[in-house]
């Protein structure tokens, strides 16, 4: 929970776009994963078989009639990333980042969860491929496509001035 909680969490925010439940689904996940570690069979990493877990619980409360009633976006959270810096350079950090955060949670899902995974938790492609049970040319297609829809928002929208 230490290593991957955060990231876990995370993950979650970014389907389902609602802190309180991605909080609820991060604790499902690690309630799951030591009810069901005799079933880890070692063809992958534990932290690609957490997030498998962690990404087939957050599709399975997508398609549920209960969150399509409770779809209430709030804002990212304030301290996912604490540095210590000036304040400016904080506040400059923080909006860059939070702005970019924004822009990741805007994609379509299938170019989000993989953006995610790579940028975010560093995840290798073959590793997404198993996780999200694709190709790894797919991944490859997503990422491309998913960084071409990033690089059009931020024409559109500028970034600061920068």
């Amino acid at each position: 929970m230490k290593e991957y909680g955060q990231s876990v969490l995370w993950l979650a925010y970014s389907y389902v776009k609602d802190k309180s439940l991605a909080e609820e689904i991060t604790q499902d996940v690690f309630i799951s994963c030591y009810e069901k570690m005799d079933t880890f069979r070692e063809e992958s990493s534990i932290k690609t078989w957490v997030y498998r877990i962690a990404s087939n619980r957050c599709k399975d409360v997508l398609k549920s009639r209960a969150y399509k009633y409770k779809k209430l976006t709030q804002s990212l959270f304030d301290h996912y990333f604490s540095t210590e810096q000036t304040p400016e350079d904080s506040f400059i950090k923080k909006s860059d980042e939070n702005e970019l955060s924004l822009k990741v949670l805007a994609l379509p899902i299938k170019y989000r969860e993989v953006i995610y995974l790579y940028y975010f938790e560093n995840l290798k492609l073959d590793e997404i491929s198993i996780l999200l049970s694709i190709k790894t040319n797919t991944v490859k297609t997503r990422l491309h496509r998913g960084r071409d829809l990033l690089k059009k928002m931020y024409e559109r929208g500028g970034s600061h001035g920068r």
